[in-house]
């Protein structure tokens, strides 16, 4: 469709009255063809008819199309009425074959379906060899009918959806970096989680410290000797002083073990498990 002429521009041509239109109307072209200023009304102006096409109804598919026939004139899907949804589907496909035939191929195969489901509802029913009655030659269709519809449904509804970009949009907020920063709060139970975190790494890395103590076997083994001297038997156990730890005990042992050596002494025991006594093995002066 042209746009509205011009106020100045003068009438067209009627009714085989000479167009008086002129050259130029006021120095200002109506239209550019092709980057041409144009003055004059096109003689050979042609619009092929099928310029504008207007599409009604879109379907996508031979399901669609088929659910939207039965839907459309209420009929029960359970029991579709083959001789009149068939034609008004043919009727359908001999339009779309006229503009896409391409499109139209993908609707022959239903149409096929349709009118096998047709033929076969007109011969007479037979029994089954089990004696059961056969089965409706619809059964299959109406299966897929259903699955389709309940799919369109979903889709339908995951659709009415609210969609970032069609129905809102994200709120972007720009914070000047210059705000003075406002840290949060400590509460009483973080201070103390935090200091008894504190206190198990502390542990983790406590070092052992070892002082020296300078321990003479030779002292420990005279101190055992006077002690032989003033009694005559000693039990094994009473030689030595837990109390002064470790270390003492220790060397003390080795000192008893020196004496033993240089057979200054004698370690004695009555029976097996009897307890085990010391003595000098010299006859002190």
């Amino acid at each position: 469709m042209l746009a509205h002429l011009p106020s100045s521009a003068p009438d067209l041509v009627v009714e085989g009255r000479p167009d008086t239109t002129p050259d130029v109307i006021d120095g200002v072209a109506y239209a550019r063809l092709y980057g041409e200023p144009l003055f004059r009304m096109p003689t050979d102006l042609y619009i092929p008819p099928d310029a504008l096409e207007v599409f009604l109804e879109a379907f996508e598919g031979p399901l669609d199309l088929l659910l939207y026939l039965i839907r459309k004139q209420n009929f029960n899907i359970l029991d579709i009425p083959m001789a009149q949804v068939t034609k008004q589907y043919l009727q359908y496909v001999d339009q779309i074959r006229l503009h896409n035939l391409e499109l139209a191929a993908e609707y022959l195969l239903m149409a096929a379906m349709l009118i096998e489901i047709k033929s076969r509802m007109l011969l007479p029913v037979r029994k089954a060899d089990t004696g059961e009655e056969a089965a409706d030659p619809r059964a299959e269709l109406v299966r897929r009918l259903l699955e389709y519809e309940q799919m369109k449904l979903a889709s339908q509804q995951i659709d009415a959806l609210p969609q970032l970009g069609r129905d809102y949009v994200r709120t972007q907020i720009y914070i000047e970096q210059s705000i003075v920063t406002r840290w949060p709060e400590v509460e009483v139970v973080d201070l103390q989680q935090a200091w008894a975190d504190l206190l198990k790494r502390a542990k983790l890395t406590a070092h052992h410290m070892i002082s020296r103590e300078e321990l003479s076997v030779r002292e420990h083994m005279t101190a055992i000797l006077r002690r032989l001297q003033s009694t005559k038997f000693v039990e094994f156990a009473d030689l030595f002083d837990p109390s002064r730890g470790v270390p003492v005990v220790v060397v003390n042992f080795v000192a008893l073990l020196e004496l033993a050596k240089e057979t200054l002494i004698e370690i004695t025991q009555a029976e097996p498990f009897a307890p085990i006594y010391v003595r000098l093995a010299y006859a002190p002066s």
